[in-house]
């Protein structure tokens, strides 16, 4: 799997604090190497457009798309409890 980047994705992780970039990198590798990994907790978040969510770490969450054999990283957020 490929894996590519919003403009979104990249603005954020850039402002994000380091920690959670550094979390983001580890959660990525996981996602390419078996995205069913229990660590990432990823789910069907819009069906309609075929968003995914999956977890950075407690406080953070990850989007992103699946198409053919490309991630599209969407964008990377604090959770939005």
């Amino acid at each position: 799997m490929k894996v590519v980047f919003s403009n979104s994705a990249i603005e954020s992780l850039k402002d994000a604090p380091q920690r959670v970039s550094r979390a983001f990198e580890k959660q990525l590798r996981l996602l390419v190497n078996n995205p069913q990994h229990p660590s990432l907790h990823a789910k069907k978040y819009d069906q309609t457009r075929n968003l995914w969510q999956a977890r950075v770490n407690r406080d953070w969450r990850f989007y992103f798309t699946i198409t053919n054999d490309t991630y599209k990283i969407e964008k990377v957020i604090p959770h939005p409890k």
